[in-house]
């Protein structure tokens, strides 16, 4: 089945994130069930996505950064209410941000990004992005 592409190269962040992740050794760009995955072997990163209220009730955050969280901060983040438990995504520890809202902070996006990059990308690659420093 294919997934309509739900978004635009204009939404809020998607340029700065894509700075982010693509910037990472083995980094790449898919477009999975229309949103942009960042991806180094294992998806890092997504793009946009949306947050179960209810049953039978969702919240679209076109916007959204979703990132697999550290498990000693995701209760730190759960705690924070700028962070949300994003759906399909949330029961395996990844957590989302909204990137459009105001204040976005790009430096604590970049160190989500690095630490879901540590987390999910290969021990080699992750050596490698410590030989840059």
């Amino acid at each position: 089945m294919t997934h309509p592409v739900m978004f635009s190269d204009d939404d809020p962040g998607l340029a700065e994130l894509r700075r982010l992740c693509l910037g990472y050794p083995g980094a790449e760009e898919h477009v999975s069930h229309g949103r942009p995955t960042f991806r180094a072997g294992k998806i890092f990163a997504v793009f946009g996505g949306g947050e179960k209220i209810r049953p039978g009730e969702h919240r679209a955050v076109p916007s959204a950064l979703i990132f697999k969280a550290d498990q000693a901060e995701v209760q730190a983040l759960d705690e924070d209410p700028r962070f949300f438990v994003p759906a399909y995504y949330g029961p395996y520890g990844w957590r989302a941000l909204d990137l459009a809202a105001p204040g976005t902070d790009w430096d604590e996006v970049g160190e989500l990004v690095d630490a879901s990059y540590r987390l999910t990308a290969k021990p080699t690659l992750v050596r490698e992005l410590d030989a840059r420093t």
